[in-house]
């Protein structure tokens, strides 16, 4: 595969739904990107009307679709990590895992958006199971919170209640990223976005027993957090794509969101975004 070191520069994709208000989904992901100093290829696996209130709309991609606009970037762009946000449709992520398991070489950050963390579920069960039975396996590092975690170990049913996740432990996070770790073989972030501390904790783990935590503190009476997690998973994509290890990564995409929430500023009355947040691409 070319590199930088032949004048390509690493390329990152984007596999998720749009914002029409361009504050989450495949938009947060270019601007993620595009801080880091990327060019970034996009899929669309649905097509949204939101904005930081509510979405009112959801137009699913047709699979076939889905799958020409990955046959018209994978192998002609040098995409190097990608990112998956939420898909709904269980059709679009069976050509999805098809066509990723085909290219070894790109890094892979699966986003599992299945539950919110007020326990609240996204996605049908059947999109579920093929989340778990098709694109988890294939990941180089899933970004679960801890209702998701919980649900994909088989335990608690993603319906833990706002008490019980402002109660989460660090120690929880930890049991469940390793177990996962286990059955799926690929790093695991579990992300601490529900704690009530002085600090966001997210934990990760990259093997049986090993464990890092990541913790910056709350950003205090922020304009905007929506698209957060969209945001985290793309510059996690933006660091692997640049060559840093998967502990780096986490460390690096943390911060960035962290920047990105402070600097959050208002378009509309009520309607805050995410401020742009450079990086260094070198």
């Amino acid at each position: 595969m070319n590199d930088v070191n032949d004048g390509i520069s690493p390329c990152c994709l984007t596999v998720a739904g749009s914002d029409s208000g361009g504050n989450a989904g495949v938009q947060a992901d270019l601007r993620a990107f595009h801080a880091y100093g990327l060019h970034g290829c996009t899929v669309f696996a649905a097509l949204t009307a939101q904005n930081p209130r509510e979405v009112t709309a959801i137009h699913a991609v047709p699979p076939d679709f889905v799958a020409a606009q990955l046959d018209a970037v994978l192998g002609v762009y040098s995409i190097r990590a990608m990112k998956t946000g939420m898909l709904a449709d269980p059709g679009a992520i069976a050509v999805i895992a098809d066509r990723l398991a085909r290219h070894s070489e790109i890094a892979k950050v699966i986003d599992p958006v299945m539950i919110a963390t007020s326990g609240a579920r996204l996605v049908p069960e059947e999109t579920t199971k093929a989340i778990v039975g098709r694109l988890l396996p294939l990941a180089t590092l899933m970004t679960p919170n801890l209702p998701e975690a919980e649900a994909l170990v088989g335990e608690g049913g993603g319906a833990a209640s706002a008490d019980d996740l402002r109660a989460a432990s660090a120690d929880r996070a930890r049991v469940l990223a390793e177990r996962l770790h286990m059955r799926y073989g690929c790093a695991v972030l579990v992300k601490g976005g529900h704690g009530a501390g002085a600090s966001a904790v997210d934990v990760l783990c990259t093997g049986r027993g090993d464990f890092s935590e990541f913790s910056l503190p709350w950003v205090e009476n922020p304009v905007s957090t929506h698209g957060t997690g969209c945001s985290l998973a793309a510059a996690l994509a933006a660091e692997l794509a640049l060559g840093r290890s998967v502990k780096d990564a986490v460390r690096g995409a943390k911060a960035y969101v962290h920047d990105a929430i402070a600097g959050s500023y208002l378009v509309g009355p009520g309607c805050g975004v995410l401020g742009f947040a450079p990086r260094r691409g070198d």
